[in-house]
């Protein structure tokens, strides 16, 4: 698509709506205010209007909108706990709704399970948010580990050396997908796959997955979707959180999050995660380790400023320390740069801080602006047997988002300016592979919400790449209420990022396979080209009441066509992996169909089956890409008792996958076309007293001990040409039971 049309693609949307149903619609937040003066978003608050039946309830963010009514103009909030308040309301201002905690409450108890996963049904995007009791339900102790109970969302070993996990959404790996915290750019760069591990389970608060294109609003890169992570913050995060864990892996880790108010008008938390893993384990006898021994220690300091005058304002600080040794299982540091035992060290040094500016005009609360800013030094030293790859990532981000309306609410607009600075210094193998990246841009989102059944979010961004040119994204977000219970999404849009290859494919250099990189000899990265693909996605979100209990039923198809992808070869030579640029067809189709219901009280039951058809063209050829299943189904069940005990379970099934061709190795060496498929079942039982001060819960992992036979090629030779460990589609690591316990002053 050119320039020229994309500007007339989103100009033609822009404008028109302008002339659309001018029925009028209130629409506003409520808060809740509490004793000590801090706020709460109020979600399922009751709005309706005065001596109706006619009335919404609030989602997530405490957010809502309702259809004026010709016969009052006096609207009613109510939520349990807080006294009820009625207004008068009129078309075309945002309410800012503001409920004063009622410390008086009549003896009456009241009964209301929310769901640990909820799909808005207000926004054009669909944007599934995981809260902190689904997390709960796993282990969860990094964000990589924060998916297992989620169908959307596939993690998979990158190889059986680093213990290194990966995730994988719409059959495409995990740096398609834009990861970002609190709607700043987080996982990128050096770290877009070990960047998972840096953020610990017991920091999160929430996840907000949306699949396909995201919003101009936050960059071009995103292609597959959207993981925005909300840390614990001051404001509404527990004075003190204590969380231990030990698995029979030798895995412990501790974790603690601390909070405190400073003065009146400040609040500072300090998060803090250790963890250690000394115990060797060869649990298959193939004399490499089956998880690297490691040492980790993460810590985050954050402030936020407390105000009722429309200002927002927070920074922080977070430091990173990692040191994972793997390898043959008599390796010790002593041993590096030896040819008679094979060994890998990851040692990682990371420090970043952040800050937002943000400020609400209280003449007008619909206008505001905010301004993003972030920085990260990333330092990495690393050897797999007698190789090198040590490399550094400075990163410099910033974003200033003005947002208004036009003539009235209905119409809505952000834009903006944005700024990336990468530079990149990385050695392999004696070779340098330094660059600098510097992206300036501009943006601009209009929404239209001025009919009840239908949204519409249209934006076009403009960039300049110092090494790649100048670019536009145009991306689009439909929404369409069928009935009062099925809302009907589609998405469109075009997303670029640059291939960061060394890092991104760290699991192949433990392997003997020689790094071919045909580029250009141009100054781009690599000497390759950018990565361009456009998305396309339409889903159906049915809610539904049987036997007095709730259910929705989802579906969802997308579609992803590349125009230029950095194709990973691993089918040419099982000696070699070649990088180079698409030359022919690439794309990803994912279908995905999910059923959530009660099936008696406080049994829940999740289902879902997902589809991928996901193929690329490696030299002349259109093949399937490889370790990835074209087939899987998934179950979870929660049940929690009166008196605070929970039970879940997991079971997943994974159909066959695609291995890359070793046809031309020795027989002893040769794989099978395609791995067989396989289940895994995961459990948890946890018990909590008053009020969830104290929990300890206990689990169990892969308790069908399945485990892939074999996974390192030529294990007993590891300088051999046929050293391979990357040709990884199953557990490594049997059953694993653990145990922790969690602590808690509200």
């Amino acid at each position: 698509m050119s320039l020229n049309s994309s500007i007339l693609f989103v100009a033609l949307l822009f404008f028109s709506f302008s002339s659309f149903s001018q029925t009028s619609w209130i629409e506003g937040t409520v808060i809740g205010k509490l004793p000590d003066g801090q706020k709460e978003k109020l979600y399922g608050a009751n709005v309706y209007w005065s001596g109706t039946t006619s009335g919404v309830t609030t989602d997530t963010s405490g957010y809502f909108r309702l259809k004026k009514e010709a016969s009052t103009d006096q609207l009613v909030v109510r939520f349990i706990g807080y006294v009820a308040d009625t207004i008068s309301a009129d078309s075309g201002n945002l309410l800012q709704i503001a409920l004063i905690q009622d410390n008086q409450l009549d003896a009456v108890e009241v009964e209301y399970r929310q769901k640990t996963t909820t799909i808005d049904f207000l926004t054009a995007k669909k944007v599934e948010t995981i809260g902190e009791r689904e997390l709960l339900k796993a282990a969860c102790c990094n964000l990589s580990e924060s998916f297992e109970t989620s169908p959307s969302v596939d993690v998979s070993f990158t190889d059986a050396v680093t213990g290194t996990r990966e995730i994988q959404m719409l059959g495409l790996a995990g740096p398609y997908t834009q990861i970002m915290r609190e709607n700043m750019p987080d996982v990128r760069g050096l770290s877009s796959i070990q960047g998972l591990t840096y953020t610990p389970g017991t920091w999160v608060e929430a996840i907000q997955l949306n699949k396909g294109t995201g919003s101009v609003v936050n960059g071009y890169e995103s292609i597959a979707g959207q993981i925005n992570v909300n840390l614990r913050n001051p404001a509404n995060m527990d004075r003190l959180y204590l969380n231990s864990y030990v698995n029979q892996m030798g895995r412990l880790e501790l974790n603690a999050n601390l909070s405190a108010d400073v003065g009146e008008r400040w609040g500072t938390a300090l998060l803090l995660h250790g963890k250690s893993n000394a115990i060797r384990n060869d649990t298959n006898e193939d004399g490499f380790l089956d998880n690297p021994l490691s040492k980790q220690f993460i810590g985050l300091n954050r402030w936020e400023l407390y105000s009722d005058q429309g200002l927002h304002l927070q920074f922080g600080v977070k430091g990173t320390f990692i040191d994972n040794l793997s390898g043959q299982n008599d390796f010790t540091l002593s041993d590096r740069g030896s040819n008679t035992i094979w060994g890998m060290q990851m040692l990682t040094n990371r420090v970043e801080a952040w800050t937002k500016i943000g400020k609400v005009n209280p003449e007008r609360p619909y206008e505001s602006f905010g301004i993003q800013i972030s920085g990260s030094y990333h330092d990495q030293e690393t050897f797999f047997g007698l190789r090198e790859y040590d490399a550094t990532h400075s990163m410099l981000y910033g974003n200033f988002i003005f947002q208004s309306i036009l003539g009235s609410t209905n119409h809505q607009y952000k834009t903006g300016l944005s700024f990336q600075y990468d530079d990149y210094l990385e050695e392999f193998n004696q070779t340098n592979y330094n660059r600098t990246e510097v992206v300036p841009g501009g943006f601009v989102e209009y929404s239209f919400k001025g009919s009840e059944r239908f949204d519409l979010v249209a934006g076009l961004r403009g960039d300049y790449h110092n090494l790649y040119g100048s670019f536009v994204t145009p991306r689009l977000h439909l929404r369409y209420l069928l009935t009062e219970n099925a809302v009907l999404r589609g998405s469109a849009g075009r997303g670029q990022r640059t291939a960061n290859l060394l890092a991104e494919n760290l699991g192949l250099m433990a392997s003997s396979r020689d790094f071919i990189i045909q580029g250009d000899g141009s100054d781009k990265p690599f000497g390759l080209d950018a990565e361009v693909a456009w998305n396309y996605g339409v889903n159906l979100t049915h809610e539904f009441t049987l036997d007095y209990r709730d259910g929705s039923l989802t579906f969802d198809f997308y579609r992803t066509d590349f125009e230029n992808q950095i194709v990973v070869d691993l089918d040419e030579s099982p000696q070699e992996v070649q990088f180079y640029n698409l030359a022919g067809e690439s794309y990803s189709n994912s279908f995905q169909a999910q059923l959530d219901y009660e099936l008696v009280k406080r049994l829940d039951l999740r289902m879902a089956y997902r589809w991928f058809d996901v193929q690329t063209t490696y030299g002349d050829q259109l093949l399937k890409k490889p370790l990835i299943s074209t087939h899987r189904a998934f179950a979870n069940l929660g049940y929690e008792t009166r008196d605070h005990w929970r039970f879940d379970y997991t079971i997943n099934w994974q159909g066959g996958k695609r291995i890359p061709n070793t046809s031309s190795n020795l027989d002893e060496y040769q794989l099978a076309e395609t791995s067989p498929d396989f289940i895994l079942m995961n459990a948890q039982v946890s018990k909590y007293w008053r009020d969830e001060v104290f929990e300890i819960y206990v689990g169990a992992e892969n308790i069908l001990n399945f485990t892939q036979e074999a996974p390192i090629l030529s294990s007993e030779t590891p300088f051999s040409p046929y050293f391979d460990s990357s040709l990884v589609w199953g557990p490594i690591f049997g059953r694993n039971v653990y145990l922790g316990l969690r602590y808690r002053i509200r």
